[in-house]
């Protein structure tokens, strides 16, 4: 490797350590361990992906229904309304917010986005 590739993923690991020690970062990794050491929230998300894959399975078959899609919306909201699982998903969009400014400001002098299409070869 050249030492310009070298110090690139330097930065880029010392962008890493920075991004871990944000406070967006900090509060979505409390949320999370409190989301995956709480039974009662477990037990709600399992309820949840299961009645979402029903759904995306009969969808899929041209079976679903109305009804089974309201089942779904009504199990997540009810996952949402958990305080813990509340409390996770705001810490989720904080840091998904920082992370897009971080984005940002590494795309900016290059001209390209690096979150969303860098990587990609032909985009209409």
């Amino acid at each position: 490797m050249s030492v310009q590739t070298d110090k690139l993923e330097e930065l880029g690991r010392e962008l890493g350590d920075a991004i871990a020690e944000t406070p967006e970062y900090q509060a979505f990794e409390e949320a999370k361990a409190a989301v995956e050491a709480d039974d009662e929230v477990q037990a709600q998300i399992s309820e949840f992906r299961e009645l979402r894959d029903q759904y995306m399975q009969a969808r899929q078959m041209g079976q679903a229904s109305e009804e089974s899609l309201q089942k779904v919306q009504e199990a997540q909201e009810e996952l949402h309304a958990m305080p813990k699982m509340a409390e996770y998903v705001d810490a989720q969009e904080e840091l998904q917010d920082r992370l897009e400014a971080v984005n940002e400001a590494i795309s900016a002098p290059l001209d390209v986005d690096f979150g969303g299409e860098a990587g990609g070869c032909c985009h209409d």
